[in-house]
């Protein structure tokens, strides 16, 4: 029995209750409550085991911590530093993964950020964490909290080395607007395995960024649930894989409440070691999950996942799947697509008098400008704008 048929009910023997659509997931906040995952499970199919340095199974024991600073702390917000016992804690969603659940049970502080109602923060509030360094295993646990009426940008950028899992509570109360821009900026060596339980209220409406560029081997899974009717959730991502990395995103935006929108737009770029050593691929995965729940009438959703490959030795899983339970909704509709660069875009730079390295180095800027455009904190945008030419460098394109 996998752990996402287990039922609820204390009574082992109690019968268990099939699992009817992909938004009936088993949580749980105690980590023995799920099965070690195994590679015939769909959720983990496509994870590399043997790279999450014991994340899965339990035998990653914490042996140091994470450590968070923060910048742009104005009016309106409160960052506080608590211990496992606050009552505020989960309160964003349970883990809905063993590896979430581990997290869940092992940190020693978790960070809060409060925006406080009908607050209007017209400076981004900036969070740094740093990972517990190359060969240590870290948990952390972070809520964002906006609560009704408020306004606010939060940026979580998460730096160093290490074996970190982790759980991100993003909740935004009735009417709140909120981005949170997460970049993944790890060191060569970074094991990262992230919950992000993404909760929205009434009318309210989340922009969430999921930035991932460094580390070994890292996977986030953000999940979206309503609340009440009218929440607005924009889930946009951009990853870049070097060889020998693994980057995979996995989410699910489970629509249970009336005139709820989502709009999911991912784009990636991988580059393997040519010389076709298998330790030198680049891979990426995207699992796009949307549930449209029977009393979820009038949806209006849109997923889309688009990979570029710039190289030989790179793999590209990209699986989209739409499950709609009622009829009575404005639109529904999903895309993926992974291929190389577009000739014709190549050849209408080149005939330009535009250098070939340089017509690349253009349709690639121009494949991310899409998601790039949207980051709404200038230094930022130009930060990883300034990261992904490196990226290119090191390619030559």
């Amino acid at each position: 029995m996998t752990a996402a048929q287990k039922s609820n009910n204390p009574d082992t023997n109690a019968p268990v209750t099939p699992v009817v659509n992909k938004g009936e997931l088993f949580t749980s906040f105690d980590v023995d409550a799920f099965e070690v995952p195994g590679q015939r499970e769909e959720a983990w199919r496509f994870t590399p085991f043997r790279r999450l340095r014991g994340l899965h199974d339990g035998t990653a024991a914490r042996t140091s911590t994470t450590t968070v600073t923060v910048e742009g702390v104005g009016d309106g917000v409160q960052v506080e530093t608590v211990d496992r016992g606050d009552a505020r804690l989960g309160s964003g969603g349970e883990p809905f993964d063993r590896v979430a659940a581990q997290a869940f049970s092992s940190f020693a502080e978790a960070t809060v950020v409060t925006i406080a109602g009908e607050a209007q923060v017209t400076e981004p509030v900036l969070l740094t964490m740093t990972g517990p360094g190359a060969g240590q295993v870290a948990y952390s646990h972070l809520q964002i909290h906006a609560k009704a009426f408020a306004n606010a940008t939060v940026v979580l950028d998460q730096r160093g080395g290490g074996i970190i899992g982790e759980n991100v509570e993003i909740i935004v109360d009735d009417s709140a607007h909120l981005t949170v821009i997460n970049v993944h900026d790890w060191d060569d060596d970074a094991v990262h395995v992230s919950a992000h339980h993404l909760s929205l209220g009434r009318d309210a409406a989340l922009r969430h960024f999921a930035i991932s560029l460094g580390g070994d081997t890292v996977r986030i899974s953000p999940r979206v649930q309503y609340r009440a009717p009218g929440g607005d959730a924009e889930l946009l991502g951009l990853y870049f894989a070097d060889a020998g990395q693994h980057l995979e995103q996995r989410l699910l935006v489970d629509h249970s409440a009336p005139h709820c929108r989502s709009h999911v737009v991912y784009k990636g770029a991988l580059q393997g070691d040519v010389s076709g050593d298998k330790r030198g691929e680049a891979r990426t995965v995207w699992i796009g999950d949307v549930l449209i729940r029977p009393s979820a009438e009038g949806t209006d959703t849109y997923e889309l996942n688009r990979n570029l490959v710039l190289t030989d030795n790179a793999r590209a899983d990209s699986v989209p799947n739409l499950e709609i339970e009622t009829g009575e909704i404005v639109g529904a509709g999903h895309a993926s697509a992974t291929g190389r660069f577009d000739d014709e875009q190549l050849f209408y730079l080149q005939s330009r008098g535009i250098p070939e390295d340089q017509a690349r180095r253009l349709v690639v800027r121009g494949f991310f400008g899409e998601i790039l455009a949207k980051i709404a904190v200038p230094e930022l945008r130009e930060r990883l704008e300034a990261a992904v030419e490196a990226e290119l460098e090191s390619a030559g394109a």
